[in-house]
């Protein structure tokens, strides 16, 4: 079998600046050799029985010999595999990607170049910077600030517009050769680190002022800017929350939706993962409570967790939903609803405002002498709806459906950037995100409220604003309608208000 190898760039970072193609191509890939990668979230796309093989590659950092990598492009590609050689930016500017180029070809091995978005382009862009215009940016310069002596800084000095890649640590150096061939000290400057992730930073100023900007900052990895096109920006409005970091604290098995709704908005989004979903510590009472459903009036379901751990029990004991037949089905939340409609069904009853504290008021029938199953988390679950459905005549049975519990350690990107005062805002979508939040910033700080100065902290209802008040002394944002696209409007909203 002949293999081939594709030599491949993922962007300037981001996951969402990935090409078609090499979407495509990474998920057929076998072989995946790759560097320092941005966006570890491209990983996710191969196969799950591609052999991944890390070589870093980043700069001033230990890597893998380029020989070395060499050669397992030759090996693989000889075995007959799809080789993916994934790089950052696009391979061919600065990618250090002839050598392999070269290897491949001395070696008979079939390879394709995959171009990849370069942040020499995107980083300008994105921050709102047009590299080029009629007057003030008729043409641009792209260079790497790693090897300073060896530039025509003559030459480089009479470009109207800059753009220097890995140049981060020689910052000094570069505006001082600028400034000795004739650029001036006014001249505008614009660093772009991390460009299009979530940590991504901007500093503007002048090659005068800039170093004290950015004194005792790390610039890498960055991209430079400098000429008259940095005094044109102009950030586009249509993303209401563009420039805001926005931690989301959530459960570690799940994938956020609300995520997605703050990146449509333009936000940077941390996710945290505040919670652990496991099954309960016994399947007795709720396998108990399925075999006997006949017996009951009404099922409650108060969050997509139970909806899915219910379902699931009920299908391991060989059942499947005509086994609710004559049962009715009453909901608190849209995603709870949701979720329950990807099973066939759709709910009798949702209280108004999606929360649990108005389900008996509107409750559509009476309650007395309704058997009532609620299958819900094994601890630290709230039990005001139990006693008032039990006032107003009911039988609740409660059974464990899942257990939560918290993360034994704070995620290390979630610790750098408190630490770092990197968040705007941190968002709470339960009690128990708020209580094991609490718990894990203890890990990284003897005063952890210090940790949220300056930090907008924003609850998606009543029973959430309580506990951020009990336990971060304070809440500064509630959402009106009790859902994550509430949260998110009221999010918005704060933005745009100040």
């Amino acid at each position: 079998m002949s293999g081939k190898v594709y030599l491949m760039g993922s962007g300037p970072g981001k996951l969402d600046y990935l090409t078609l193609r090499a979407f495509k191509l990474l998920s057929k890939a076998e072989v995946l050799i790759y560097d320092a990668l941005v966006d570890s979230q491209i990983l996710e796309f191969v196969p799950s029985n591609c052999l991944k093989i890390d070589v870093g590659k980043r700069g001033g950092l230990p890597s893998t010999e380029q020989a070395t990598i060499n050669q397992l492009l030759i090996e693989y590609c000889q075995k007959g595999k799809n080789v993916v050689r994934l790089k950052s930016g696009d391979p061919l500017i600065f990618g250090r990607v002839y050598p392999e180029m070269r290897s491949l070809h001395d070696a008979g091995c079939s390879f394709e170049l995959v171009p990849g978005i370069t942040s020499a382009l995107a980083a300008p862009l994105l921050a709102g910077i047009p590299l080029t215009d009629k007057d003030k940016g008729r043409c641009f310069a792209v260079f790497s600030g790693h090897d300073t002596d060896i530039l025509d800084w003559s030459a480089l000095a009479k470009i109207e517009t800059l753009v220097i890649l890995m140049g981060g640590k020689s910052l000094a150096i570069i505006i001082e050769k600028l400034q000795a061939h004739g650029r001036s000290s006014d001249e505008p400057i614009a660093i772009i680190r991390n460009c299009s992730l979530v940590t991504q930073q901007i500093w503007f100023g002048t090659l005068a002022d800039i170093l004290d900007q950015t004194l005792d900052v790390s610039l890498s990895p960055s991209i430079i800017i400098i000429g008259q096109v940095v005094n044109l920006r102009i950030m586009s409005d249509h993303l209401p929350l563009r420039g805001q970091t926005i931690l989301v604290t959530r459960a570690a098995e799940q994938s956020s939706q609300f995520s997605h709704l703050l990146l449509e908005q333009g936000a940077n989004v941390i996710e945290m993962p505040a919670l652990e979903i496991r099954p309960p510590s016994s399947w007795q009472g709720l396998d108990h409570a399925i075999a006997n459903l006949n017996q009951f009036d009404w099922l409650i379901l108060t969050s997509a967790n139970g909806v899915e751990y219910f379902f699931n029990r009920l299908a391991t004991l060989g059942k499947d939903t005509r086994a609710l037949f004559g049962v009715k089905i009453a909901v608190v939340g849209k995603k709870t609803a949701a979720t329950l409609k990807q099973h066939g069904i759709q709910p009798d009853f949702i209280p108004p405002e999606y929360v649990a504290d108005s389900l008996c008021d509107h409750f559509p029938e009476t309650l007395t002498q309704k058997k009532i199953l609620f299958p819900r988390v094994e601890t630290g679950g709230r039990e005001v709806l139990v006693k008032d459905l039990t006032q107003r005549g009911a039988t609740v049975i409660e059974v464990a459906a899942y257990e939560s519990g918290c993360p034994e350690t704070i995620d290390l990107q979630v610790g750098i950037a408190l630490q770092q005062h990197q968040i705007n805002i941190i968002t709470f979508a339960s009690s128990k995100t708020v209580q094991n939040f609490y718990t894990l910033i203890q890990q990284i700080s003897n005063t952890p409220l210090s940790l949220l100065e300056n930090v907008c902290i924003a609850s998606i209802g009543p029973q959430t604003s309580k506990t951020c008040l009990e336990l971060l002394g304070r809440v500064d944002l509630e959402a009106k309608e009790y859902t994550l696209e509430g949260l998110t409007d009221a999010i918005i909203q704060l933005i745009r208000s100040k």
